[in-house]
This record gives C-alpha cells, sequence and structure tokens, in this order.
C-alpha cells in the first residue's frame, strides 16, 4: 500500500527551526512532483512548498519564501522541509504529498499550488511554535 509519512514535527519556540521529513514506502517519490501543505486550526489547508520530480524547480508560499526550504533526497526516497524563523503562525498540521501523475513536470511559479492535483497524502504532522 502506498504511504507517506511525515515526520519532524514538534514544539519550537518562536525564532527556531525545524525539519520535516517525508518518507515514501511502495513508492517511487523520485518520479513525483512533492508539495508541503498545512492546516492550522479553524482554517483551510494551504500551500507551503513543492519541489518538482526533477528537483530542479521549487515554488514556496509567500509566507515561507526565505524561510522555509524543501529539497529531495532521492536516495532515501524522501523530501524535506527546513524551516526556520518560526513564528506562531507556523504553527498547524503539515502535510506532504505527492502529485496525481508520475513524471508530470510544470516549471512555472504557479506550477504545484492547487491541493487537488495531488493524489497521495501523509497523515500530517504537528508544528507548534511557542511564542
Amino acid at each position: 500500500q502506498v504511504q507517506l509519512r511525515e515526520s519532524g514535527g514538534g514544539l519550537v519556540q518562536a525564532g527556531g527551526s525545524l525539519s520535516l521529513s517525508c518518507a515514501a514506502s511502495d513508492f517511487d517519490l523520485p518520479r513525483y512532483a512533492v508539495g508541503w501543505f498545512r492546516q492550522a486550526p479553524g482554517k483551510e489547508r494551504e500551500f507551503v512548498a513543492a519541489t518538482s520530480w526533477r528537483g530542479d524547480t521549487t515554488v514556496y508560499a509567500d509566507s515561507a519564501e526565505g524561510r522555509f526550504t524543501i529539497s529531495r533526497d532521492n536516495a532515501k526516497n524522501a523530501v524535506s522541509l527546513q524551516m526556520n524563523n518560526l513564528s506562531p503562525e507556523d504553527t498547524a498540521v503539515y502535510y506532504c504529498a505527492a502529485i496525481r501523475y508520475k513524471n508530470y513536470y510544470c516549471s512555472g511559479h504557479t506550477c504545484y499550488r492547487v491541493a487537488a492535483e495531488y493524489g497521495t497524502w501523509g497523515q500530517g504532522t504537528q508544528v507548534t511554535v511557542s511564542s
């Protein structure tokens, strides 16, 4: 059964850092674009960051630009999200997801931002940032 599993969430003080990982089992993750989304209590799920399957295109939400970095580790069949300078507004459950179609590639700034484009989702990991 295809699974994506997030790890690395936790409690951190404002200004701190966390590194999230999205690991895949029974899934050729290097051939899929991967995105990170988050959902805070009472809010809709929102896009955070994404990387093309080639790893040469990365896109970020405005809120993540300059603070978060998404990267691939194909040897580990995983994608990570390094989050720096966290603020309480970053508190949410973070989800990774794989795009629906293998080898789908898009290189524009608007690519990979829509949740409906993703077909496989992890269970999420909680990130809590205290002030």
